[in-house]
């Protein structure tokens, strides 16, 4: 099959969840047989050239780049917020330009799938409908307003609540829309296809989780030094909340413990607000890194505290991959097939969150036992090619 893949980044490098989840998925459809373009927004915010993406990967996969400015414009928010109903997050990604390159290649050439990377590339269906009779995809990361929705519950400024709210009925009904008018559904998560059949979707159907080449993660031995690591992007919300939580509610108790403990955080794009917080002596803030699997193999334990959120969490599942015990939130379990104090830990208050960290630092028997258990159930369920088989047969007989 010919398969067309619309995206709002490119999605190289692999560094943030998105990006890897989709790459995989490529890579993986490619392997199925299948002749893959990529359109992509090379934005503002995630440039990076085409040229640049490896040649061994450019010869798998075409990737067409269209430059694109989303940047959030002050004016344009508060014009939005006045006169328009529909969420300024997602109208950021109706970009002309990008529209006009749509129309150009589905004018010269012909696909058998055109799959969107989410719904804000719903903007672009009735320039599909309209030049291409191939039936439309959507790959669901997240339901987009639930995460609007739950910050909007956790949020203790009112103003922000207001505005949350108001951001997340837009998006519901945006959200709902995009979906209504495509022809088949691919959440990556069983709770979120859950959802999208309870609120009335009849069309195809199929859970594909984000996949991952075992290959790329190889498992090292846990360092015994008493470290802990945090890695997501910093300007995503959900991080930031959970990020925050950990270094007020848990960190300090656990430095009173333990003070000879290291906390090392990575992650792109962090507001001045947030490198603030990790203003401390114990506390090492590497801001965006070059290779995520060196950052995560050189230290002991993943914490991984969300509280909003939807989807699956892709650092989550790279950090088992990688032999790093992990210990997290029910929030940020969501959607994984493990169980607590068997694959991971879960934990719901500080007090707790703390006890585990501190039983995983000077455990090594019972580390190495969860060790064992995530990355057998990573490569049970969550191998790209096999999850990649799967989808190119639903797209063949269901579609």
């Amino acid at each position: 099959m010919r398969i067309l893949i619309l995206t709002n980044k490119i999605p190289y490098p692999p560094r943030d969840g998105g990006s890897i989840a989709t790459l995989n998925m490529l890579q993986g459809l490619h392997a199925a047989g299948n002749h893959i373009t990529c359109l992509s927004m090379n934005t503002s915010k995630h440039y990076f050239p085409v040229e640049r993406i490896p040649a061994a990967l450019r010869k798998k996969i075409r990737f067409i780049g269209v430059a694109c400015d989303n940047r959030i414009k002050p004016w344009h928010l508060v014009l939005n917020l006045l006169f328009s109903r529909e969420p300024y997050i997602a109208q950021r990604y109706h970009i002309r330009a990008y529209g006009e390159k749509l129309s150009e290649l589905l004018s010269e050439e012909t696909f058998d799938i055109i799959q969107l990377e989410g719904p804000y590339l719903g903007y672009y269906i009735p320039i599909i409908k309209t030049l291409s009779r191939a039936p439309v995809s959507l790959r669901a990361h997240n339901v987009e307003h639930l995460i609007w929705k739950k910050k909007a519950g956790n949020d203790s400024s009112l103003l922000k609540r207001w505005y949350f709210r108001n951001m997340a009925s837009r998006l519901e009904k945006f959200e709902l829309t995009v979906i209504d008018q495509t022809d088949c559904l691919v959440p990556i998560s069983p709770l979120d296809a859950t959802y999208f059949r309870e609120r009335g979707y009849q069309q195809p159907l199929i859970t594909i989780p984000a996949g991952f080449i075992l290959d790329a993660y190889p498992q090292t031995p846990l360092p015994s030094k008493a470290t802990l690591f945090f890695i997501g992007a910093l300007d995503w919300m959900p991080n930031q909340e959970g990020l925050l939580w950990f270094v007020e509610k848990v960190f300090n108790q656990l430095v009173a413990e333990l003070p000879q403990i290291e906390f090392h955080v990575a992650g792109r794009n962090a507001p001045d607000h947030i490198i603030r917080k990790l203003s401390h002596e114990s506390i090492v803030f590497h801001g965006e890194i070059e290779n995520a699997v060196l950052f995560m193999q050189s230290y002991r334990i993943m914490v991984a505290p969300l509280f909003t959120g939807s989807g699956i969490r892709i650092k989550i599942l790279e950090g088992m991959g990688l032999g790093r015990p992990v210990v997290t939130t029910p929030v940020g379990i969501a959607g994984i097939p493990a169980e607590n104090n068997r694959e991971v830990v879960v934990a719901d208050n500080p007090e707790d969150f703390k006890y585990q960290l501190i039983k995983l630092l000077l455990n090594d028997e019972e580390a190495n036992r969860l060790v064992r258990h995530a990355r057998a159930l990573i490569k049970e369920n969550f191998d790209t090619f096999g999850l990649s088989s799967r989808l190119n047969q639903f797209f063949k007989t269901e579609v």
